[in-house]
């Protein structure tokens, strides 16, 4: 049973992070992505190459995520995923402290039982 509860949370994780590249990478400027981050037009309009590029970085997280989920070899593939779900939810812990403490729950706890889960996985 834990091995489906890390793998579906794992999975969601990697979608989550599918999702906010799509956010961030092309929808920064639109009313969907500038009510997301709770931005002006104007500094959604000036930050955008920032948003691409925090957008590619949350790319390569989910990528790192279905990697892990997707590896011939499941104990490697495991690795990979605790590897994976250790950088998400350091990087969200920082975005919380540094950004919004929306981030905390949107990113970092959920990325942590991840973790959990898949640490109890053994």
């Amino acid at each position: 049973m834990t091995l489906f509860i890390s793998t579906a949370l794992s999975a969601l994780i990697g979608a989550e992070h599918v999702y906010i590249l799509v956010l961030e990478m092309f929808l920064w400027t639109t009313p969907r992505g500038r009510k997301a981050f709770k931005l002006t037009p104007e500094f959604a309009a000036q930050s955008r190459p920032l948003a691409a590029n925090m957008g590619l970085y949350n790319g390569f997280l989910a990528a790192g995520m279905f990697w892990g989920l997707l590896h011939p070899n499941a104990a490697f593939g495991r690795q990979i995923g605790l590897f994976f779900q250790s950088c998400i939810t350091v990087a969200g812990l920082f975005g919380a402290v540094t950004a919004s403490k929306r981030i905390l729950y949107v990113q970092a706890i959920p990325a942590a039982i991840t973790l959990a889960a898949t640490l109890l996985r053994i």
